[in-house]
């Protein structure tokens, strides 16, 4: 009862102290995770104008699109994309929000009747789009796949999301325009022209020795023009490439396997406790079950032409008799041996047409439902038609055939060599004459071919070739991972370019990485190794070594620039040249006195040149090339004036105005404003996006994810 009573007593007291615990409870977890914004963090790939982009959403766009583009596409490119559409679709959803744009669904379903006008799922027998035939196959997707069904509704809301940013552009748009002084200035901008004399004394008179440019001068005109030089953070690295190769023993080894492949052998089978057989390639007449089993590439059952053959092995190839075998050869990554096993006089090459007869749920069925059995049955029947009659042949392609690529061309499939189609379409083209017409069966449906022409028959040869790629062993392989250690390893305590000389190897330097790229020159798509010179701990100095599909990197970071203004040593590539051109013009300047330009001419060592006709549309002076500065310069003296010396693009000048050649004035310029303004419009849709996309406030993660 004491303690009880001691309890309640202190029971305020008791309180506190467990309410502190527990925010120390939760301040340690924060703490621990990162602070407050770390879940968010780890959730978020982007924040645009206050509204975040969740990482899982946009890893599911990723995937998909990643499916649309294939293989050719790599995660860092499709990224990129993914990332511009949702910063437009966000940027125009406040858009559409704060001018309340909407779209009705009336819109949208003639959006969708454009859009589908000539699918031929949703036309009925006239050709014309039928609302029927899209509302039962939308309630099949629904009722049969719910991930097509989801696509259909995002196509539906991205024909909702197009319909409503083309009204934005459009109002933005009507805002565009052109006021009649603007058509005038256009106007004399290109009519208006002057004919003068002009003394250019080229920048290249005096030597660069003769000027120079400190980094206080470098970083001063840095400071002045800092739209010109702001950068992203950025990284220099150096690396050096070891590429895991065969060695001689390696290459050695393959071709001794081979050739334990070209005569029969006795081996003994453990199974049956007897000695067996086992046919060599030289001999056995199953050499196409042998290749399949023994070679790194499967049979191919074609015949090829000699320049179809590797072009050091093919006089030795073609001249082979049927059974004969030529190796082992090195070609192509690997060694192989090859064996004659048939010979014909075939074209090279064949000119064809067919009809394409398809059954339900053939690839290119449709909404055919005739069956297999009554697809052969019309193929045959169809065949025999253009084999009484071959006129007919375009007529009965265009109400038959399933290939619409060709359909309406009399199912024309123009010139192609052997091999270009499926086996038994090829086998009938190049094995039957010219003229003939028949059926085959492909996984596509059955084909009724004529052979319209052939070029002249002549040699070819079918090889049964068993090819073993050469690849380094699992020594060799040791032996370099080992060979990476040691110099990743000593270069953390030495100096890397030395080490890599002593090594024998090239140490490759790479300027101005960005953050979100990924192409290494000399490696290709590394973006791993990008991620990690981006790391917050890493510092200039440190090294890793990284694993690519050639073998191994071990590279160094650089260099570190965390963004902002460029140095004095990353803008002087820029900067000095243009430092110089203003000293340069400076001195040219000073040399040059009164204003006759023989005389000035004369004492330059240059030349006196005339144009004609020169307008500030296109401020061209002839043997210099575009000065716009003196061109206008010119425009702003009157007839017989001569200009002070001018700094321009490409040396120093001093111009005589001949003769001012003013136009004459139009009742109107609204033609000229009217064009000024069309062009202005062309540039809207670009213009505006990114015009949103320079004042929002966007928080970029995609670095942290990918």
């Amino acid at each position: 009862m004491a303690v009880l009573n001691s309890i309640r007593q202190r029971s305020v007291f008791l309180i506190v102290i467990i309410a502190l615990a527990l925010f120390s409870f939760v301040l340690a977890d924060v703490i621990r995770n990162g602070g407050m914004v770390s879940q968010k963090s780890q959730n978020t790939i982007a924040t645009i104008n206050g509204e975040d982009i969740d990482r899982e959403q946009f890893a599911r766009q990723v995937e998909s699109l990643q499916r649309n583009m294939g293989q050719n596409a790599t995660t860092a490119q499709v990224v990129n994309q993914v990332w511009e559409m949702n910063v437009r679709r966000t940027l125009m959803q406040e858009q559409f929000e704060e001018l309340g744009i909407r779209v009705e669904e009336a819109q949208v379903k003639e959006m969708m009747r454009r859009e589908l006008a000539n699918n031929p799922n949703f036309t009925n027998e006239a050709g014309v789009f039928d609302e029927a035939k899209l509302r039962e196959y939308v309630a099949t997707l629904r009722s049969t796949s719910p991930q097509a069904y989801q696509q259909w509704l995002d196509f539906e809301t991205s024909l909702a999301e197009t319909a409503r940013e083309q009204i934005y552009l459009n109002l933005v748009r009507a805002g565009v325009g052109a006021t009649l002084l603007e058509g005038e200035q256009a106007y004399r901008f290109t009519n208006d022209n002057v004919d003068m004399e002009f003394v250019h004394i080229p920048y290249t008179t005096v030597e660069d020795s003769q000027v120079e440019i400190s980094k206080d001068e470098i970083r001063d005109y840095v400071k002045a023009h800092p739209g010109q030089f702001k950068t992203e953070p950025t990284r220099d690295i150096q690396y050096v490439l070891y590429e895991e190769t065969a060695s001689v023993e390696d290459e050695a080894e393959v071709k001794t396997e081979l050739l334990g492949l070209l005569n029969d052998k006795v081996e003994f089978n453990a199974a049956t406790n007897t000695s067996d057989t086992v046919e060599g390639f030289a001999t056995t007449r199953n050499w196409e079950t042998l290749v399949n089993e023994r070679s790194d590439e499967k049979f191919q059952d074609r015949f090829v032409f000699k320049n179809q053959l590797p072009v050091d092995h093919a006089d030795s190839l073609f001249n082979l008799n049927e059974g004969e075998v030529y190796g082992p050869f090195k070609f192509n990554g690997s060694y192989r041996l090859a064996r004659v096993v048939e010979t014909a006089q075939i074209p090279d090459s064949a000119k064809a047409r067919h009809i394409l007869v398809s059954w339900q749920g053939s690839p290119v069925g449709g909404q055919v439902t005739r069956s297999k059995e009554q697809a052969q049955q019309l193929a045959d029947s169809l065949a025999n038609v253009v084999k009484g009659n071959k006129d007919k042949f375009a007529e009965l392609a265009s109400e038959f055939s399933a290939d619409a690529s060709n359909k309406e061309d009399a199912g024309q499939l123009g010139w192609f060599g052997p091999g270009a189609m499926v086996p038994p379409f090829n086998d009938f083209v190049f094995n039957n004459n010219e003229g003939s017409i028949g059926v085959v069966e492909t996984q596509f449906g059955y084909h009724v071919i004529h052979i319209q022409e052939q070029t002249e028959k002549e040699k070819a040869v079918k090889l049964a070739t068993v090819s073993r790629a050469i690849q380094p062993s699992e020594q060799t392989s040791n032996e370099l991972f080992a060979e990476v250690t040691k110099f990743e390893l000593g270069a953390k305590d030495g100096n890397f370019a030395d080490l890599a000389k002593e090594g024998g190897k090239e140490v490759r330097p790479v300027k101005e990485i960005k953050q979100l790229e990924e192409n290494i020159p000399g490696i290709g798509a590394q973006r791993r190794i990008v991620q990690w010179a981006f790391e917050e701990e890493v510092e200039v100095g440190d090294i890793r070594r990284f694993e690519v599909p050639s073998g191994y990197v071990v590279a160094q970071v650089t260099g570190l620039n965390k963004g902002g203004l460029k140095s004095a040593e990353a803008a002087s590539a820029t900067v000095i040249p243009i430092l110089q051109k203003q000293k340069k013009a400076e001195i040219i300047k000073s040399e040059i006195s009164g204003s006759d330009l023989q005389a000035i001419a004369q004492q330059q060592g240059v030349q006196v040149n005339t144009a004609n006709a020169v307008n500030r549309n296109s401020p061209t002076l002839p043997g210099v090339g575009s000065e716009p500065k003196v061109v206008g310069a010119a425009f702003g003296l009157e007839s017989g004036g001569t200009s002070s010396p001018l700094e321009g693009e490409k040396g120093v000048f001093v111009v005589k105005v001949l003769q001012k050649n003013d136009a004459p004035q139009m009742e109107s310029y609204r033609p000229y404003a009217a064009r000024e303004a069309s062009a202005r419009r062309i540039t809207v849709n670009t213009e505006v996006f990114q015009a949103l996309k320079e004042s929002a406030e966007i928080e970029d993660n995609r670095a942290r994810f990918y």
